[in-house]
Order: C-alpha cells, then structure tokens, then sequence
C-alpha cells in the first residue's frame, strides 16, 4: 500500500511538472540550496548514507546511492554544515553562502578515523578549503590514467558538437570534424561510451562514432579512458571516451538560446544544390526520393521482364530532377531549449527529476576549388554542402532512499545534402574534358535509450549497479545520383556518359539498419585487506548487434537505335531526364546485378570480470583483475558465391594500474593491460562501392582476424593547487593482427580493402594547467588560467613487396599533436575570454600501394577565439566565437620525393587541396 501511495505522488508530480513548466511561478524562488556529494579523500569513494546537518537546525539529509545530498529552503544568508559518517572523520565546514533562487555547490572529501577512541574528532574547513580538497581528491584518485573535461569548460569554449569538444583533450584530434583519435590513433582503436553503454558505429564503411551529431550543450562531462580495468569493455587501443549527459538537475531551470554563424567563403556568396523540399530543414528527405512501393525487383530489371510500359512508369516514378538550383547561403543557423525540474517526494525527500532539451542546427557551407591532381587526374571540385541536425535529450531520474534510477534517452538526426560539380581531365580516359555531377544526401539517425540502477546493497556501503541498453542506428542514402559530362576535342560537345551502367552513370539506393542491445550488472563491495579499506568489484555483460545493409545501383540507359538519341546525350543535365524524353521510350531502366551488395549480420558479446582495488598501504594503491570476453560474429551476404564469414574468439584480457602517492598532491602511476579491437561487418563484407570523392572502391575482406594489442603505461602527475595539473606520461603498445586499410593502385582504379598487419606504438604526453596566480596574486594574473598538451608517437607497421613502402607508419597516426590556451575571466566573473591553438603532425591518410606512396595529411594551424559577456544579472550571455581563424589550407598530398614535407616543386602530387573557411558566430542563451 506504501509503495502504491508513493507512485501516485511520484505520478502526480510528474503531471504537475510538465503541465506548469511553462510557468514563472515556478522560478520565484525566495530561497537557495547547498548541494554536492560526499567522497572518500584517498579514494574518492562516494560514501552512502553519511549525514549532512546545517549547524543550529535540525535540518539534515543523508547522501544518497551517488554520495549526493541537497539542503532545500535555505533563506539567503551564511551557513555551516557538519558531515558525519561512521568510521571517518567528521568534517564542520564554514562560510557557506547561499543565494536566493541558486545553488551553492559543495562537495566534501572525508578521511578514515584513524583511531578507535570514543571521542569525536571533527575536522574544521572554511567552504573554499572543503571545495579545494574534494576537488584534489577527485583529481588524484582516479583509478586509472584519464583526461578529461567538464560541462563548465565546455561552456567557456566555442564548441558548438561534441567533436569540437574532443579536440581540447590531452592527446586528443578529430578527424574530418567528427572521428575521434586518441595518442595518434585513428577511430577504429578508441571506443565510446554514453551513459555508461556503449556507442554504436554510424559510419556504414568503418568502425567509427560521429561525434559531430551530439551537441555539447547536452553533455555533463567527458572522460577519456587511456588505460584498461575490468570493469569497461576492452575493444580500445588509444581510448575509451565516456560521455555523461545531465540527469537530475540541480534545480528547476528552463534556458533559450539562440546563434548565428558566418562562413567567410560560404555566408551570402552563391550555393548550388539539387531541388529542396521544406523537410529537408528539419532533417528528414519527406520520402520524395526514395524507391516508391512496387517498384520493380532486381530479378524483373535484370532478367528484361518489364515490357515497354512499365519501363517507361518505373523511371517516371524516380526523382528525375536533375536541375541545378543556385541561392545565396544563409548564415548558419543554432537553437536550444533546455527544462529541468527537481522535485523532493515525501516525508524522505525523495527526489525526481527530468533534463529535457531540443537543439537545431542548419548550415550551407561551400568548399570551392579543391584541387585533385594525382596520377591520372586533374580535378577541380566545387562542393555545396546543406545540413540540418535536429537532436533531443529526455532524461528521467528517481533517487529513493539508498537507490536510484535513471532513464536517458537520445535522438539526434543528422540530414547531409552533398551536390558536387567537377571538372577536369582523366588522362586514363579517351576524353578531353570531363563535366560530373553528383548529388548525394545522407540521412542518419541515432536513438539511444538506458534504463539504469544504483542500489545500496547491506549496511557496509556495497553497490549494485545495472543497466539495459538499446541503440537504433539508420544509415539512409535514398538516391545518390551521379552523371559525368565528356568530350573527345577541345571544341567539341559534351556529352552525357549514360550508354551503360557505370560508376559515372549510377543512382545508389542503400539503407542499413542495426540495433544494439545491451545489458550489464556490477557489483562492488569494500573489504579490509592490509588494514586498509579496499573495493572488489565484480560484473558481467553481454552486448547484441543486429544489421541489416541493403544496396541497389539503378541505372538509366540510352537506346542508340532511337533516331533522338543523338540529340537526347547533348541535353544539359536538368533536362537530360525530361520527361518528354523518359516517355517517348529512349531510356532503358537498368541495374547492376551484385547481391554482394545486401548483406546481414549479428554478433554477441558476452563478458565477464574480477576487480581488486586494492588499497595496500596509505601510499600504495594496486588495482587489477581479469576480463574475459567471449565474441560470436555471423555475416551473410545474399550473394551465394559469397563466403558465410563466421568468428569465434575467447579471450583472457588481464590489467594492473598501480598508483603510488609521493606526496599529497603528486602521483606516480604505472599499467600493464591487454586489449584488442574487431573487425567490422563492413570490413568483413564483400560489397564493393566506388567512392567518386576519392576515386576508388571500397570493399572488405571476410578473412580479417582481431588484433590484440598489448599496452603499457608510465605516468608522473602533479597538482599544484586544485583544478591545475601537470603530468607527463609514457606509453607503449604492440599490436598483433592490426586491421589496416590496403590499396592496390595497379589497375585504373584503385581498391581500397583491409588486411592483418603487426605494428608497434610507443610514445608520450605531457600537459600543464596553471593559473598565472604565482606571478601575482591579485588582478589580471589571479584571473588568467594557460593550458598546454603535448602528444608525441611512433609508430610502425611492417609491409612486403609488392608494396613500395615497406616499412611506414599507422594510418591516421599523428607523429606530434599539440592543444594550447589561455582563460581570462574579468569583471566579477561576467567576461570571460578564451583562446585555442591546435596543430598536429603529418598523417598518412591512405597507405600507399604498389604505384603511389601514401597519401599524407599536412599540418596546419587551428586557432579558435571565444569572448562571453554575462547580462541580466548573469541569467543571460552573450557570446561572440571566431573558428579556425588562420584558415589555413588543408592539403592531401603523394609525398613523392620522399622528403616528408609538402613541396610540389620537388613532385609531390596533390590528392586533394581545400580551404573551408573561417567561422563567426554570435549567440544569445537565457536561463530563467
């Protein structure tokens, strides 16, 4: 009956919630909070159950499953709290200040008795002493080597997506704006984690997450993994990237926000584009180019079973709007809502609370006048690309005496209109010159939901957590179209290429589908070994991927014994399909027959572990355990010529982390661990698909092995005061079966496919953050914070003729990667500057094969500004980003002379050359 009553209030505040959330009575708040979480000062344990008092009251709460208390209905005014807890220290803390309407956030460290005496030891800290040591805390007593970045960082930068956020962490670059790399390694050796489940790929051709399609606004914090305990999956070399979003709010808080951004090459000036309909700005196509119900199959088209009418009515139901559209870009577009409510339930305090945001944004950004010109090829490409991301969090949490539950949910849409205009030469062709279209949206999604649980289990602070997982993701282009243009002399006609089916005559019409379901269970409880407390934690966890891919290349043919035909192939593209021609029977509907092209496959992963954290004397901590994953994989192509490709794979994966304290604000940490990484379906499956923005096929290789990969880590950190680090770290790791992607160039168009090689990487990092207080303590200096990380990697993967590189580096791998910047707040906190300075060393783009050598990355210079100015009493900020300002060229390049530098008098050739443009943006966010 109890319990019946409590859901009836929970359902009724919940009601209450969403129908006054619009409301302003809401916000009249006359008094403020004291909130924050109580932890273990050697461990940073959260601690269950300790007691949080305001001296001279009795009012008090106790923490809950989080180690997470609130003090409600406090008036303005000064305070002290006592926190208790048995067998610590009791801590009296002073100089609180309380707002009205705001919360005074405070977290707590607490040390262990060191005595049994029956008297009360209560340790007295002013509230800036109790922040700064909880702060250390939480610094030092990470259980294995990370880096990381909180929301408030997040905030003060220009970062607009969680990609842009990922640059700013030590070791850290994106490539292409969205994959992440970690110590010089590219995306398919780090993994990502939301909410504690992990990430599905959204790239139908690599393993690889878009960090690009979550916005930063959503996000609590981010902590990059760099070394392995038992407790997180192991499918990681460089890192596992763990993103929290925001759940129970502090308080109730609704925010707007609004942003414009101008593109120095793109904002104003001319854009091109296919047709545009109205969904296409809220990111979704609207159906109007996908294959209508009843089109005909593959087996109808290829075996010639549609008579002459219903060839005709089959191309009449495509989209065979070719016609080229031309506007002046608008500035890029940014909107955020965000609603929080915190509700206290009961005689308990119970609390429920709810995060919900929606955030929009739409771009038309030009790349104009890239440069391809290598081998064959001398290529100028005009690129328009429209975007529109649409995204929304829902978040739920429930915390009740010593438990809690979440439900996080999100959806983020991602619509990417891509209309490319080349023209050049082909010097492998017999024409003069060549005019090539391509029109090419993909559209994906991502749908996330966790139900999560934190449970206190007894009465000696032992937790049980689990979580269940489901993970949507769609991969949807409804209708690349591409035509190529070309003539025989220099004053002849051009002429559409459309005789037959072709990679400059196609119409892709793919769509892959995979859902993720995962579950996990931890269990963790404190034991006394050495006299020490220490924590064996133990779980299990299986993960299940279902995929689904399926392709179609559709071809429109000319019939050459019409008498137009000739007429018909000089027609401009936006009437080369008209319909006029299409009805008087010119063009025949055709399909290229590859059932390597659909395929469907599924793995499970099941995982067990054993996890000691093992506190072995004050100074001395060992955490280590063993990790054993169980990986099953079916792939099956409908191609019956095609391999069923099957995996099997047990594998015992041990992990140490020792951290020795030299002094209480420095560590010494070393680790030993075993990891591995996966193919993906995609490089697993036989389906060939021509890229035309690279100018190669991309296929798989169902013979691909996992990689092992052993790692060891050396790592000095220091912590001059809090929230300032310096660290310098040391890494090796070697690499058996390393999946790297291969090119044969020996043909006339290259194939890019994977293979199994063994490579070694060893390298190091250091990183500083220091507030310029030691010059002078007061002023401008007091104000200013520099930061600085430095990554430095080799790496080598060992090759055989016929290879002309026989020894090079990973791909991707980036010899030096440096983030830089300075933080400079002003006027009571209300002004806050920032500057962000990144660079990174040469990369190989694609490994070279037996005619080229590898394509390189060349460096360039990022730097990034943002001034924020507080208004309305600090509810309100403005805030003016400038992006990549320097806008330096991003160049592609053969290093053909061999002397690792981009020189095109010495004959280097330019794979590809572009600028993209330096960003303005002003923005307006208000929170009530």
């Amino acid at each position: 009956m109890k319990n019946k009553n409590q859901v009836k209030k929970l359902l009724s505040v919940l009601f209450a919630l969403l129908t006054t959330a619009a409301s302003g009575d809401l916000f009249a708040q006359s008094t403020g909070k004291i909130a924050g979480k109580i932890i273990d000062q050697k461990t940073s344990e959260t601690l269950i159950g300790a007691t949080v008092m305001v001296d001279g009251t009795t009012k008090g709460v106790a923490t809950n499953v989080d180690g997470q208390y609130t003090l409600s209905g406090l008036a303005p005014g000064k305070y002290s709290i006592t926190v208790k807890y048995m067998g610590y220290q009791s801590k009296s803390i002073s100089d609180i200040s309380v707002k009205a309407g705001d919360v005074t956030n405070l977290n707590v460290a607490l040390s262990e008795s060191t005595s049994q005496a029956l008297s009360e030891v209560v340790i007295k800290a002013t509230y800036r002493q109790a922040s700064v040591a909880s702060l250390y805390a939480i610094q030092k007593n990470s259980v294995s080597i990370s880096d990381g970045i909180s929301s408030e960082i997040i905030r003060r930068s220009p970062d607009r997506t969680t990609g842009d956020v990922l640059k700013r962490v030590s070791g850290t670059t994106i490539q292409d704006n969205k994959f992440v790399i970690v110590r010089g390694l590219n995306d398919r050796y780090n993994n990502a984690l939301l909410d504690g489940t992990p990430l599905p790929s959204t790239e139908p051709n690599r393993k690889a997450f878009s960090f690009d399609i979550i916005p930063s606004s959503l996000i609590d914090n981010i902590t990059i993994v760099k070394t392995a305990t038992p407790d997180i999956p192991a499918d990681f070399a460089g890192g596992t990237v763990q993103i929290f979003t925001k759940d129970i709010p502090d308080q109730n808080f609704l925010s707007f926000g609004a942003g414009y951004s101008y593109n120095t090459q793109s904002t104003f000036k001319n854009f091109q584009s296919g047709y545009r309909n109205t969904s296409d700005y809220f990111g979704f196509d609207g159906g109007a180019r996908k294959l209508l119900p009843g089109f005909p199959t593959t087996e109808q088209i290829v075996g010639k079973q549609l008579t002459p009418t219903q060839n005709i009515q089959s191309i009449n139901s495509l989209n065979n709007n070719f016609n080229v559209y031309h506007k002046n870009a608008f500035l890029g577009q940014s909107y955020q809502f965000a609603l929080g409510r915190v509700s206290e339930i009961g005689e308990n305090k119970n609390r429920f609370g709810t995060t919900i945001a929606l955030t929009y944004r739409n771009s038309e950004l030009t790349t104009p006048d890239i440069i391809r010109d290598y081998d064959f090829y001398n290529f100028r490409d005009n690129q328009y690309r429209f975007s529109t991301n649409v995204g929304a969090l829902a978040n739920f949490g429930y915390s009740f005496g010593n438990s809690k539950i979440n439900f996080k949910n999100l959806y983020n849409r991602t619509f990417d209109d891509l209309f490319t205009y080349r023209t050049g030469t082909n010097n492998n062709s017999n024409a003069f010159d060549n005019r090539f279209y391509a029109f090419d949206l993909l559209q994906k999604s991502l749908l996330k939901s966790t139900l999560e649980g934190d449970h206190q289990i007894g009465s000696k602070n032992a937790k049980l957590n689990w979580n269940l997982g489901y993970s949507n993701i769609i991969n949807d282009q409804p209708d690349q179209r591409k035509i190529n243009y070309t003539k025989a002399t220099e004053d002849g006609d051009f002429i559409a290429s459309v005789f037959n089916p072709s990679k400059e005559n196609t119409r892709l019409f793919s769509y892959l589908k995979e859902d993720i379901y995962s579950a996990k269970v931890d269990y963790k409880m404190p034991v006394k070994i050495f006299n020490q407390t220490s924590n064996f934690k133990a779980g299990l966890s299986t993960q299940y991927r279902d995929r689904k891919f399926d392709a179609r290349f559709i071809a429109l043919t000319i019939d050459q014994s019409n008498p137009a035909w000739l007429e018909v192939i000089k027609r401009p593209i936006g009437t080369l399909f008209g319909k006029n021609a299409v009805n008087s029977g010119i063009y025949e509907l055709e399909e290229l027959a590859n059932f390597k092209d659909r395929y469907t496959a599924n793995s499970l992963t099941t995982a067990g572990y054993l996890m000691l954290d093992n506190k072995i004397s004050e100074k001395f901590r060992a955490v280590y355990g063993l990790r054993v994953e169980k990986f099953n994989l079916d792939l099956v192509s409908k191609d019956p010529l095609s391999p069923k490709v099957k995996m099997d794979n047990i594998d015992f994966l041990p992990s140490v982390n020792l951290t020795y304290n030299l002094t209480s604000k420095a560590n010494l940490r070393a680790s030993y661990y075993r990891t591995l990484t996966r193919p993906e379906f995609r490089e697993l499956s036989t389906f060939g698909y021509y890229d035309y923005e690279i100018l190669a096929t991309l296929q798989g290789n169902p013979n691909l092995k996992r990689t092992l990969i052993d790692n060891a880590d050396l790592r000095y950190e220091w912590y001059p005061s809090a929230g300032e680090i310096v660290s310098f770290s040391a890494f090796y790791k070697k690499f058996a079966n390393a999946i790297e992607p291969s090119i044969d160039d020996n043909g006339s168009a290259a194939v890019i496919d994977y293979i199994n090689r063994n490579a070694y990487a060893w390298g190091f990092e250091m990183e500083a953050r220091k507030n310029l207080d030691f010059i002078n303590d007061a002023g401008f200096y007091k104000n200013t914070t520099i930061y600085a990380n430095v990554s430095v990697t080799k790496s080598e993967v060992k090759q055989n003729s016929p290879n002309i590189e026989l020894t090079r580096p990973m791909v991707g791998q980036s010899p030096y990667v440096i983030n830089a910047g300075a933080q400079h707040m002003a006027f009571d906190n209300q002004l806050s500057i920032n500057v962000l300075y990144n660079r990174l060393g040469r990369r190989i783009f694609y490994a070279g094969g037996r005619r080229l050598p590898s394509v390189w990355e060349n460096p360039r210079n990022v730097l990034d500004l943002q001034l924020g100015y507080k208004v309305l009493k600090k509810k309100g900020e403005i805030k003016f980003a400038a992006s990549d300002i320097l806008n330096q060229q991003n160049v592609f390049y053969y290093d053909m002379d061999g002397n690792k530098k981009y020189n095109l008098s010495g004959g280097d050739q330019r794979f590809k050359r572009f600028l993209i443009g330096a960003t303005y943006s002003l923005t307006f966010n208000y929170t009530f």
